[in-house]
């Protein structure tokens, strides 16, 4: 089964609500609009929903409020990822706020090494 493409208004809301960081990294991965921080993922969309990577803490509240789900892709669990379904309905300070903390949660990993090409 093919993947449905993200909606006009969830990529609009991404761009929106992206954090204005210079070291943060606007990429394409699987088709989807993601960002980086250090070589770390910590936000894209996957379908209809923003993708959004948080510490234990975070995503045990997300997903409590019954706001998020963990993400689940080829029958996989994204361990440190949770799927928010409505954020084109959220508030854009709500979406930017979680975006934020996705953000510092992943300044704090190790860098990625680019792999040579």
């Amino acid at each position: 089964m093919a993947w449905q493409k993200s909606s006009a208004e969830l990529i609009a809301r991404f761009d929106a609500c992206l954090p204005d960081d210079p070291l943060v990294e606007r990429r394409q991965m699987f088709g989807y609009p993601c960002a980086f921080v250090n070589g770390n993922m910590f936000v894209g969309l996957h379908e209809q929903n923003l993708i959004v990577r948080l510490d234990d803490t975070g995503r045990e509240r997300a997903v409590a409020q019954a706001q998020a789900k963990p993400f689940v892709v080829m029958g996989k669990a994204m361990r440190e990822y949770v799927a928010i379904g409505d954020a084109p309905l959220r508030k854009q300070s709500e979406v930017a706020a979680l975006m934020k903390t996705a953000l510092s949660y992943a300044r704090g990993l190790a860098p990625k090494i680019k792999k040579p090409s």
